[in-house]
């Protein structure tokens, strides 16, 4: 699904990240883990060309995603605020993505089902833009954004942060969904690590913009990472 090759991305001659090769198949899902600062945002912002690599090529489905723009139809993607459209209400940016993907209001409606759980009767009907929500509702709303044209390929950075306990494990739950009805493949960053490691089969620790530690998770996995962050 996704492939870097060679990938270095650097700032004022500080190379930030620095990934000679990743691959992630489909079906697969991934979380990336590391402290801030390694990298995460960067290598997400390069496999969507929002910023272009100094070095190497991102591939999706084996085409670089800076040469065409067909891997925008089956990917969806959250990272943060600046990905929404703060000045409609969210009913009017779930509309607006529904348009780009060509659902109707009735599809929009149907789909949004599948988050009512997660919104808690905080997001819909409100009569607020979505600036005037709070930032763990405003990553609802993204997260609900991102996942509402049922893409093949699902990215979110930090999808759990400014949630409260109840809504991360809501978010929890809805992630496995995905993972394991609608059958995508999932690149997670986060900074909680028992939250990842349920939802993904595969962990990647990223380390000053380099790849440390790829594995599978296992019942040793949250250990095995609270070690390696303590030392």
């Amino acid at each position: 699904m996704l492939e870097v090759k060679n990938i270095q991305k650097v700032y004022n001659g500080k190379t930030v990240v620095n990934i000679p090769g990743l691959a992630i198949a489909t079906g697969e899902t991934v979380g990336l883990v590391g402290n801030n600062g390694a990298g995460k945002t960067t290598l997400f912002r390069m496999s969507l060309d929002l910023i272009r690599p100094t070095k190497g090529e991102v591939y999706s489905k084996k085409v670089n995603v800076a040469l065409t723009e067909d891997w925008k139809h089956y990917t969806g993607s959250h990272l943060d605020e600046g990905f929404l459209i703060d000045y409609l209400t969210p009913e009017e940016y779930f509309k607006f993505i529904g348009d780009l993907h060509g659902l109707s209001a009735g599809d929009v409606t149907e789909r949004l089902q599948l988050f009512l759980d997660l919104f808690n009767g905080e997001i819909l009907n409100q009569r607020k833009y979505i600036r005037d929500f709070s930032k763990g509702n405003q990553k609802k709303v993204g997260v609900a954004a991102a996942a509402l044209s049922n893409p093949e390929f699902l990215i979110l950075d930090e999808p759990f942060a400014n949630l409260d306990p109840s809504s991360q494990i809501r978010l929890k739950n809805l992630l496995k969904f995905l993972r394991d009805q609608k059958n995508m493949t999932l690149l997670i960053s986060s900074h909680d690590l028992s939250h990842v490691i349920e939802v993904c089969e595969r962990i990647i620790i990223l380390e000053k913009g380099q790849v440390v530690q790829d594995m599978a998770t296992t019942e040793n996995t949250l250990q095995e990472l609270e070690e390696y962050f303590t030392v």
